[in-house]
């Protein structure tokens, strides 16, 4: 257990760096050239992988592949959400609960053995 909440703040922390450079151009750099905007997300994107490197290989030792992407994308949704609400200003909308969901469903399909056996 201990290696999978590793895993996930080393995910969470790696996935709030990725959000910034896929998104956060959006707000300040949109004025600016497209490259301009690529090369600062290349430059963020950087320490997002130094982070998630290591998350994934950790995670490996104790999940297959498959929960391990399911794991990324708990974690995305859950940074993405306050990420799109408090620093983009964009509404709160019933559809990331809808989203949530679904990817509550795929966790139980994807750990289910994991959890009770079979």
């Amino acid at each position: 257990m201990r290696i999978i909440l590793i895993t996930v703040v080393l995910l969470a922390c790696s996935n709030v760096f990725m959000t910034f450079a896929w998104y956060g151009h959006l707000k300040h750099l949109s004025a600016k050239p497209w490259i301009i905007a690529a090369l600062a997300s290349w430059g963020v994107a950087l320490f997002e992988y130094l982070i998630q490197v290591p998350g994934n290989r950790i995670g490996f030792r104790v999940m297959n592949l498959g929960q391990l992407k399911i794991l990324q994308e708990v974690v995305t949704l859950s940074i993405f959400i306050p990420f799109s609400v408090l620093y983009m200003k964009e509404p709160l909308r019933q559809d990331y609960f809808w989203a949530g969901l679904c990817i509550l469903g795929a966790v139980f399909f994807i750990f289910r053995q994991r959890l009770f056996g079979g």
